[in-house]
C-alpha cells in the first residue's frame, strides 16, 4: 500500500501564499487496483505556526507524516506539530536550543519526537517548574495506556538552578507529577534512545503510572536535583547502555513494584549512592559497573512505616527474586552492597568484583539472605601519610544512618 507522506512548515520554506498555490497543483498519480491511475491532491493545514503542506498523502496512512518544527517556534510549536498528529506520525527538530515553558506532551499513539543528536536542546524556562517532556497522559481520565511512543537523539537541561519547586501537579490516578526531564507515564511499548537528561528539578527520567515494554537505550542522566532514572509501577521493560553520573541522589532508584525488567551495560559514577531498592522483584541486572558513589553502591531494602515506636516493615514491600551478574562495585564511600532487611531473600550475586569500598563490601541483614558465587571482594591498603595528624584514642566513623537511606 502506498503510504509515503511528507509535512514542512510553509512558514519557513515559502509564504503561505506560495504554498497554498504550490497545495493546488501538486497532486501525486497511483493505480488502483484496476491498474488504472487516479491523481490524489496534496493537502494542507493552516496553523498559528503557519501553513503545513501534506505531500503525497494516502488518506487511509495519513499516521506516517513527518513534520519538521524550526528552533524558534520552541516547545509551544512542537505541542501544536503533535496535536495536528492524533493519529501518530513524527515530529523532527532541528539542532538548536527550544525554550518550553510547558511541559511537551506525546498524548496520542504512535507518535515520535526525534532531534538532531546532541545538538538538539530542550531548553526548560526559567520560573517554568514543569517537567520537560511526558510520555503518555497522566491529566486524562483513566482510558488505558498510550502505546508506541518514541522519543530519541535529543539532549533535555532541566535548568534546576531557576526552578522554585518539584512537584509540577497531580495526575487523574492521584500521583504526583514531578519536574523531571522525561516522564514516561501510563504507557505501553515506549522507546527512549539518545537521550540525555541533565540539571533537572527532580530527576532526570522518571517512569510511573503502570508502565510496561518500556526500552532505553543510551541514556544520559547527570547533575539531577535527585536520580538519574527513577522507576515505579514498571515491568517488562529493558534498559542498556545507560550513564547516570554526579546526581543528588542515586544514580537508579527502584520502587513501588519494579517487576520483570532488565537493566544492563550501564554505567553509575559519583552518585550519592549507586542503585537504591524496594519493592522490586524477579529483575536481571547484568554488566553494572558502580563507582565512586558518596555513599553504598547498592542499598536494597524493605519499606518501613513510621510508627510510634519507631520503625514498622511494610508487608509486600521486600526485594526477592534479583539477579546481579557481572557487576563491578568500586571506591564507594560506603560499602559496596547492603541488604538491609532479612526479608529480601532470593537474591543473587554472581561474578560480582568489589573493591576499595571504604567500609567493606557485602553487608546482610542476616546470615545467607543472598546467594553469592564468585564475589571477589578486595582492599587496596592504603599507605599512611606521614603528615597526617594522629586520631584522637575515642575516634571512630559511625556507620552510615541506615535508618535514614530506608526512609527515602
Amino acid at each position: 500500500m502506498f503510504s509515503f507522506s511528507k509535512v514542512f512548515l510553509a512558514k519557513d520554506e515559502y509564504t503561505i501564499r506560495e504554498a497554498r498555490q504550490i497545495a493546488k497543483n501538486m497532486r501525486y498519480s497511483q493505480p488502483n487496483a484496476n491498474g488504472n491511475r487516479h491523481s490524489m491532491p496534496v493537502t494542507f493545514l493552516v496553523t498559528s505556526m503557519g501553513l503545513a503542506l501534506v505531500g503525497m498523502v494516502n488518506p487511509s496512512s495519513a499516521a506516517a507524516a513527518t513534520v519538521t518544527v524550526p528552533v524558534k517556534a520552541g516547545g509551544e510549536g512542537i505541542q501544536k506539530a503533535l496535536d495536528h498528529l492524533p493519529k501518530g506520525g513524527e515530529v523532527l527538530l532541528r539542532p538548536g536550543t527550544y525554550v518550553v515553558r510547558q511541559p511537551i506532551i506525546l498524548r496520542h499513539p504512535h507518535q515520535s519526537l526525534r532531534g538532531a543528536g546532541p545538538a538538539t536542546v530542550l531548553f526548560l524556562a526559567d520560573n517554568a517548574n514543569c517537567p520537560v517532556v511526558i510520555l503518555g497522559n497522566p491529566l486524562a481520565k483513566a482510558g488505558g495506556p498510550t502505546t508506541d511512543l518514541r522519543l530519541s537523539d535529543l539532549a533535555i537541561d532541566g535548568n534546576r538552578a531557576n526552578q522554585q519547586r518539584e512537584l509540577w501537579r497531580s495526575a487523574t490516578d492521584g500521583g504526583l507529577i514531578n519536574n523531571n526531564g522525561v516522564n514516561v507515564w501510563d504507557a505501553d511499548g515506549v522507546t527512549v534512545e539518545r537521550v540525555v537528561c541533565c540539571r533537572c528539578r527532580s530527576g532526570g527520567m522518571v517512569t510511573a503510572g503502570r508502565t510496561r515494554r518500556l526500552t532505553v537505550r543510551e541514556l544520559t542522566a547527570f547533575d539531577n536535583q535527585f536520580d538519574g532514572l527513577a522507576c515505579y509501577l514498571t515491568e517488562d521493560s529493558h534498559f542498556s547502555q545507560l550513564s547516570l553520573h554526579d546526581n543528588q541522589a542515586a544514580g537508579i532508584s527502584l520502587d513501588l513494584n519494579f517487576v520483570h525488567n532488565v537493566i544492563e551495560g550501564a554505567v553509575l559514577a559519583g552518585n550519592d549512592l549507586g542503585i537504591f531498592m524496594r519493592q522490586s522483584r524477579n529483575n536481571k541486572f547484568e554488566r553494572l559497573t558502580i563507582e565512586k558513589s558518596r555513599h553504598h553502591g547498592v542499598f536494597m531494602a524493605q519499606t518501613g512505616v513510621r510508627v510510634a515506636s519507631g520503625w514498622q516493615p511494610c508487608p509486600g514491600t521486600e526485594c526477592t527474586g534479583n539477579s546481579f551478574g557481572k557487576i563491578l562495585i568500586a571506591g564507594c564511600g560506603g560499602k559496596a552492597f547492603v541488604v538491609n532487611d532479612a526479608s529480601c531473600t532470593d537474591n543473587v550475586i554472581d561474578s560480582g568484583q568489589f573493591y576499595d569500598n571504604a567500609q567493606g563490601g557485602l553487608s546482610q541483614a542476616g546470615a545467607n539472605v543472598v546467594t553469592v558465587r564468585a564475589l571477589v571482594e578486595r582492599q587496596t591498603p592504603v599507605a599512611a601519610d606521614p603528615q597526617a595528624p594522629a586520631p584522637l584514642p575515642s575516634q571512630k566513623d559511625p556507620d552510615p544512618d541506615l535508618a535514614g537511606l530506608q526512609a527515602l
